[in-house]
């Protein structure tokens, strides 16, 4: 038996690379091709010849024009094989500018050549490590591969999966829109040739994916006198791969998604939803069932009516739930490579499901309650939402999400789960994405009706809230918010005081200041229910009464939206409702005059919260009535009363003579 040892490799491989520097171009064109039979299958030889500079001289001898046409084929040949290797063997062969080489390459005009740097330039450019930023740094590249594709079928599979795999932005889906790739790409999917009509296909789901340009377009493309909506539903039949399928059901999602096919079209209903549904079986393969549920979750993430279908196509809720027994302990995988896969990829199996969940449940109760009754349903989500990979937390979190939705969930499986402890637990250190999820999910354990809203102010939340108000992401700053604002809602006295204390003035004034109308209206909210009940209006008026009505001026001044306006005339009404914190409105005459520009405002809404604050100030059996109302007639508030009467809105006319009463009581 023969050892060879480290050095001899590393002889036999210098020796490869010395062969590239002989005179002779014949000998050189010979020491190619014995390299490129030593490096097929062999990745130490590869490493080696990388090492010891091959690469470099290869893309030299591949550019010199005086090279025969034979020798620089085979120089492409050999890199494409070195490409095949280890990511670092990619790393290496980018660094030494091969990409631009390669590109270069393609304005010969021997096909043969041409077809071997494509071949190389695949192989580079679908490695996760390439930079496909590197496809578009010459403008003249996207329109010469156009060019190339009517060449042959090999130019046609290497170019689309270059297209396939470069195209990761709006950015190049515009570059490629613009460069004709639709008209150019469109009649592929009718060739000969299944691995070019697969390619085809795949540029089209990525070309479509969140574009409504693309989309829009490829509704009315015709294929061989066939619309290409049609063509994509012929790919999706049973007796096509399994890849194909699922590949057309994207084109398909995609294009529905950006508004270019409609929900309720037949080819979404009876082909790309049941044709999903499919992929979602135990029969296929993991990849093809984790690709199956997320491209299901995504087609029906806006539409109920897709989502009630799905539920009650093929016994799809507790299909989904052998997603979280996988593989299992007598599982039929005899390929140990498989399964080896398998044990080290289940848990995007999980992540799918979860995600599907999530999208099934996020609108229908009927569907709810079958996911929360489906085997194990919240221990499978409680435990998911600890699990060491940060997609299953953040989709088993969505799940929750959407569940907490119901107030039937939210009384009973989300409380006899104490869903609440593992989700405080994810909230003290997460990812943003997460901690948006996580903390909207906790805005509806906090709603008044939820039992699990005492144990959670037990647990200390309030700091954990104020700091979210305090993030640089609008969509924490107003789940911070908003929490607090359902912990307000008819809230102990504590509860307000501790609100308040810890979020402190300065932040509260602050976020009525925030250039977000999300934050400022749920601002108003907590504001507006920590100042209700009368004990609570007086205590809060007279702890910040002069910062609060600062704040209410200003916003009353400023250009805002009908809403925020409205929201702001209410907080007035609830500090008119107090019994000493009146004064703060009747000794302020700039605000009175404000109410009383928006008594006579356009919008009917902002009429009617004015009308209720002067209501509430001039009511008869409270103490000073008779000369707040005095002082209101000066004003001139009892003229608009009275025009208010007269109202074609029955609620404003109603609340306007039920003021005026209290003038002749």
């Amino acid at each position: 038996m023969f050892t060879i040892s480290i050095k001899e490799v590393t002889a036999t491989s210098r020796h490869y690379v010395d062969r590239l520097f002989d005179p002779d171009p014949l000998k050189v064109l010979q020491g190619v091709i014995d390299m490129k039979n030593a490096v097929i299958g062999n990745n130490k030889q590869k490493a080696n010849l990388i090492v010891l500079g091959a690469v470099p001289r290869l893309l030299y001898l591949l550019q010199q024009s005086s090279s025969s046409l034979r020798l620089r084929s085979e120089c492409a040949v050999v890199l494409g094989s070195l490409a095949m290797g280890t990511e670092n063997n990619i790393k290496s062969l980018v660094d030494c500018h091969i990409i631009p080489t390669l590109l270069q390459g393609l304005l010969c005009q021997d096909l043969i050549f041409i077809e071997a740097c494509l071949r190389c330039l695949r192989t580079v450019f679908i490695s996760p490590v390439t930079p496909v930023q590197l496809l578009y740094t010459d403008p003249a590249v996207i329109p010469r591969l156009m060019s190339l594709l009517g060449s042959s079928q090999r130019t046609q599979e290497y170019i689309t999966q270059i297209f396939s795999h470069c195209c990761k932005t709006p950015e190049h889906q515009t570059v490629l829109f613009n460069h004709g790739a639709i008209q150019n790409i469109a009649p592929l999917l009718i060739s000969p040739s299944y691995k070019v009509r697969m390619q085809a296909l795949k540029c089209f789901s990525v070309l479509a994916h969140e574009n409504t340009q693309v989309s829009m377009t490829l509704v009315n493309v015709l294929v061989d006198g066939e619309l290409l909506t049609q063509v994509f539903v012929k790919m999706m039949q049973r007796d096509q791969p399994v890849e194909m399928q699922l590949t057309a059901a994207k084109c398909l999602t995609y294009m529905c998604r950006a508004g270019a096919i409609r929900t309720d079209d037949g080819c979404i209903v009876l082909k790309t939803l049941p044709c999903l549904v499919r992929m979602c079986s135990k029969e296929h393969l993991l990849e093809e069932r984790v690709e199956g549920a997320e491209t299901l979750a995504y087609l029906m993430e806006p539409d109920v009516e897709l989502q009630r279908i799905a539920s009650t196509t093929d016994h799809l809720v507790s299909m989904l739930a052998d997603y979280f027994k996988y593989p299992s302990s007598v599982s039929a995988i005899t390929d140990i490579k498989r399964l080896d896969y398998d044990l080290k990829h289940a848990h995007e199996l999980r992540q799918a499901a979860f995600k599907l969940y999530a999208s099934l449940g996020s609108n229908d109760e009927d569907i709810r309650k079958k996911i929360t009754e489906t085997e194990n349903m919240m221990d499978r989500i409680v435990s998911g939402l600890s699990e060491s990979s940060i997609k299953v937390r953040l989709a088993a979190v969505r799940c929750l999400h959407s569940l907490s939705r119901s107030v039937q969930q939210l009384r009973t499986s989300f409380h006899d789960h104490a869903v609440w402890k593992p989700l405080m637990k994810l909230l003290q250190n997460a990812p943003d994405e997460v901690l948006v999820m996580a903390s909207s999910t906790l805005c509806n354990l906090l709603l008044e009706f939820s039992p699990s809203k005492e144990p959670i102010l037990e647990s200390g939340v309030i700091e954990l809230l104020c700091s979210l108000t305090q993030s640089d992401s609008p969509a924490l700053r107003v789940n911070g918010i908003w929490a607090l604002m359902n912990m307000a809602f008819q809230a102990d006295q504590k509860v307000k005081v501790e609100i308040v204390r810890c979020l402190g003035t300065e932040q509260l004034f602050r976020l009525l200041s925030d250039p977000d109308t999300n934050v400022l209206m749920k601002t108003l909210g907590l504001l507006r229910n920590l100042l209700s009940t009368r004990p609570h209006i007086d205590q809060i008026m007279s702890s910040h009464g002069k910062q609060i009505m600062q704040a209410v001026t200003l916003i009353l001044e400023a250009e805002h939206s009908v809403e925020v306006k409205e929201q702001t005339l209410c907080i007035l009404a609830n500090v008119a409702d107090g019994n000493t914190a009146k004064a703060l409105i009747m000794t302020n005459d700039d605000v009175l005059q404000k109410v009383k520009y928006y008594m006579g405002h356009s919008n009917v809404k902002l009429q009617l919260a004015a009308t209720f604050c002067i209501s509430n100030l001039i009511w008869n059996e409270e103490d000073g009535s008779q000369e707040r109302q005095d002082k209101l007639r000066e004003m001139g508030f009892v003229d608009i009363l009275h025009k208010l009467t007269q109202a074609s809105d029955p609620n404003l006319s109603d609340r306007a003579k039920t003021a005026l009463q209290q003038y002749l009581a």
